[in-house]
């Protein structure tokens, strides 16, 4: 299966970092990969076998999905694993970078779309994320 990495460095310390990317309260405001675009929900049971879910959802409500996982991995502040439910695989690790996180993402590309297609969304989401986190 091909893995695709995509990764940024947030002007954040690895706390807050953590906390941005983990919580519902602000998962909301960032996870969607366009401006057309919005997250108007987010659970998130955060343990080994927890389980999580956003709502993304075109604002003109032409298109809406949810995107759920299964969590396999929670190492606090370091790195999270979980399996969508097709079984593809996503490994987060953050990463102290003197206090600045970077962090990276490789995940399972799915057959559906072209690869860079989903590079490129996912990249999307991550900035939006940064940005999110640093202006916040």
């Amino acid at each position: 299966m091909t893995k695709i990495t995509i990764q940024t460095i947030v002007n954040a310390d690895v706390q807050k970092a953590w906390d941005y990317y983990n919580k519902p309260e602000h998962i909301v405001h960032w996870n969607f990969a366009s401006d057309d675009w919005h997250c108007p929900s987010a659970e998130v049971d955060l343990r080994v076998g927890g389980m999580m879910k956003s709502r993304m959802e075109a604002k003109d409500g032409s298109f809406g999905f949810d995107f759920g996982a299964n969590y396999n991995v929670v190492e606090n502040l370091k790195k999270i694993v979980y399996t969508i439910p097709d079984g593809r695989v996503v490994e987060i690790t953050f990463n102290d970078q003197s206090g600045k996180t970077e962090i990276i993402i490789v995940f399972d590309a799915e057959s559906i779309n072209p690869v860079e297609m989903q590079k490129s969304g996912w990249q999307a989401i991550l900035n939006n994320y940064s940005k999110y986190t640093e202006d916040n």
